[in-house]
Parts: structure tokens; sequence; C-alpha cells
């Protein structure tokens, strides 16, 4: 559904990303992870086309994406939905308000149906649709923004740091969100330094460096605390004691 082939990016003499390969398919939740600057917001911008790469190709449901071409860039933005770290949405409107600016804005055809069914989907208490926003936790916002996606029918979702500032509980929500869209069907690439959400959430890791992938692997069976492990080892070279990284039964 998202692949992205020798992705590079720099500014000067910096490199910001350098050729990053990913394939997402319908339905697989991929986790991005680095430190600060490792390259991951750069990722985003560019499979997002708000920049452009000095070289690499985005192909989104088989259709390569021409980052000059803004026929094929609006395209691909419609296929996709982008879910940043801070929500932006309208204050001063309720959830059902904001939901049918939006879908006006993207030219979406929605009644109001179809957004109590996109709110209904992500948990969001109907006894809050019809409060403004301003009044909404950071969950809650999110909420918003996660129907949305699902009004618009997005086939990618984007997540970037979407566990930030969020309690156990909404974190718990949120993940049950996620994991019921990519049963759905829709293809999730998440950015995060949240280990313990990747390790719950992600069927697949990705780990940068200094705008590297510096290690790849599927998350199918990985302890939480195998992967912290992998991951500083990636990140900083700190060798522990060996964990497993294969299957374990939690007691």
């Amino acid at each position: 559904m998202l692949i992205a082939k020798n992705l590079t990016k720099s500014y000067g003499d910096k490199i910001a990303l350098q050729d990053l390969s990913l394939n997402i398919v319908s339905g697989q939740i991929v986790a991005l992870l680095g430190a600060n600057g490792a390259g991951k917001s750069t990722t985003l911008n560019l499979l997002l086309h708000f920049i452009t790469a000095d070289s690499g190709q985005v192909i989104i449901d088989k259709q390569p994406v021409f980052g000059k071409n803004k026929a094929s860039v609006q395209w691909a933005r419609q296929q996709m939905a982008y879910l940043p770290e801070q929500v932006s949405l309208y204050d001063q409107f309720n959830a059902i308000e904001n939901l049918h600016y939006l879908a006006k804005l993207s030219d979406i055809k929605c009644d109001q149906r179809a957004i109590e069914h996109g709110l209904n989907q992500t948990g969001l208490d109907p006894c809050v649709w019809h409060k403004p926003l301003k009044s909404y936790s950071k969950g809650m916002r999110q909420k918003v923004g996660i129907a949305f996606a699902i009004i618009r029918d997005a086939k990618i979702l984007l997540l970037d740091e979407p566990t930030s500032g969020l309690d156990p509980s909404a974190i718990k929500e949120f993940m049950a969100n996620i994991s019921q869209l990519a049963q759905q069907g829709t293809a999730v690439l998440m950015v995060t330094h949240d280990l313990d959400c990747a390790s719950a959430l992600a069927n697949h890791i990705m780990i940068l460096k200094q705008g590297q992938v510096v290690d790849e692997f599927s998350n199918q069976d990985l302890l939480p605390a195998a992967l912290k492990q992998r991951y500083h080892r990636a990140i900083d070279g700190s060798q522990t004691t060996p964990l497993p990284l294969e299957t374990a039964q939690c007691v």
C-alpha cells in the first residue's frame, strides 16, 4: 500500500535522510523509532510531500507519486490521513462541527450518520460530541482526528508521536483504535519514542540513526524488554545482559 524507495534528503552539507526504503502493506502497523534528529519527521514530511526528496520514489497503492506534479501529489494526500503530535482542530467548534468542516475542506461528502459512526468507532463518549473542543483533553482531541481518518476512508494513516502526553488509559484506547483500523485494512506508519507502545502495537519495527536505518525486524512475539535492549544497542551501542528476542511467556 505504501512503498518508499531510497528516499534521500539533505539540507546543505547535512544529510537528514539517506536511502530510506520501506514497504507497508494493508493492515500492517510499522513503527519508526529513533532519537531526536534521526530523520523521523523528515520521513513523514517526504511521504506527505510537504518537502521534496533529493532522490528516491514514493509509491501508493501501486501508483508512483511524482513530487513536482500537483495532481499526483493531491491524489496521494487523498489516500492518506496524518495525525500530528498536536492535533490541529478548531477549539470553538464541537466534534461534529469539526468533522463536518474538515470534510468540506477535503471535498468529502459525508452525512451526520457517517460522522456519528466515525466518532462511535473511536469510543468518544457521545455526551461530549456537542461540547467545544477547548474543553477536550489531548486524548479526546486525538479521537476526533482518528474519526476523520475513518470518515475519509484513508488507506494509509501516518502518526507522529501519537502517545506523547497521553495518560495510560488514553494510550490503551489509542492502541485499540489503531488496531481496529489495521484490522479493517489501513496501512499504518507510526513515528514514536514510546517503545512500549511500539512493542504492543507494531508488526514491524525500523530504527533510524542519523538519517539511516540501522536496524529493522519483525515484531512478532518480541518482548518489550528485548525491544528496549535492541533499540539502545542500535542507537548508542550499549551492551547489557542478553535477553531473548523471540517468544517468551509472561508470568
